[in-house]
């Protein structure tokens, strides 16, 4: 099955969701943002125990949103963008089976908490990912202030969202971002594998572990969500907002104020 810049596979109970824009780095925008969706949603209507998520090409898993798209954003067209990812976000987390991020290169901004929204993760050796945010001016905004501190400590997650910083594979399983690395040319091998075997334990157990699991994390609830999203949609229109964009698209270092 596919879309216009998703494509969806399943077969014996593994699905692989691949985000299929490699010449924009897999960006994201409204159209990939529901398509995303309405392939979760097939997943789903398929019975698939398990999900598989990756971008297309040997560059990028997601690169993050298309920030071309969104840079003239006003403040209430990002806070509808900011609760549209983050109900990816939200499907992601609710997909009843395991969910997989293969993460085959580039997973910034909102690929980076597309990664950090499924249950496992699985980095190439090239794989790079960071919550790269500030230095467009602006916060994670689809999830990765809540997401992150339930992998990492409370310092290290300040120090990536402060910082952006970009981390190589080995970092990242450091850090506690991925859960292994694996060689580039095995990476899908080695998930097919893991898809495989989850796929076979007994399905309700397996998502009564995972909704158990959840809950340990859900004393903020969508608390925490709801002021990220309203943080990250108000930056827009800031001097640093439009300065951190622009000089992305122009390829060029952000003079900010």
């Amino acid at each position: 099955m596919s879309w216009n810049t998703v494509t969806l596979d399943v077969d014996d109970g593994i699905a692989r969701l691949t985000v299929d824009r490699p010449d924009a780095l897999n960006a994201m925008n409204t159209e990939t943002l529901d398509e995303i969706t309405a392939a979760i949603a097939e997943a789903e209507a398929e019975s698939a125990r398990v999900l598989v998520l990756t971008g297309a090409g040997d560059d990028a898993f997601i690169a993050g949103a298309d920030i071309d798209y969104m840079k003239e954003f006003s403040t209430p067209e990002a806070l509808a963008y900011a609760e549209r990812g983050q109900s990816v976000v939200r499907d992601l987390r609710s997909f009843p089976g395991v969910t997989i991020a293969a993460i085959n290169g580039y997973a910034f901004g909102g690929g980076c908490e597309f990664a950090l929204a499924c249950d496992l993760r699985v980095a190439s050796e090239r794989a790079v990912v960071g919550q790269t945010e500030i230095d467009l001016g602006i916060i994670p905004g689809w999830g990765g202030t809540q997401l992150l501190q339930r992998l990492v400590s409370d310092e290290t997650a300040r120090r990536l969202i402060f910082f952006g910083e970009r981390l190589d594979a080995q970092d990242a399983y450091e850090r506690g971002l991925v859960g292994e690395v694996v060689a580039h040319d095995g990476l899908y091998d080695h998930v097919d594998e893991m898809a495989a075997e989850l796929a076979s334990k007994p399905r309700h157990a397996l998502y009564a572990a995972k909704e158990a699991l959840d809950a340990y994390h859900e004393t903020a609830g969508e608390g925490g969500f709801t002021v990220e999203r309203r943080a990250w949609s108000g930056l827009f229109g800031t001097a640093d907002q439009r300065e951190g964009m622009d000089a992305f698209v122009e390829k060029r270092d952000p003079e900010f104020e």
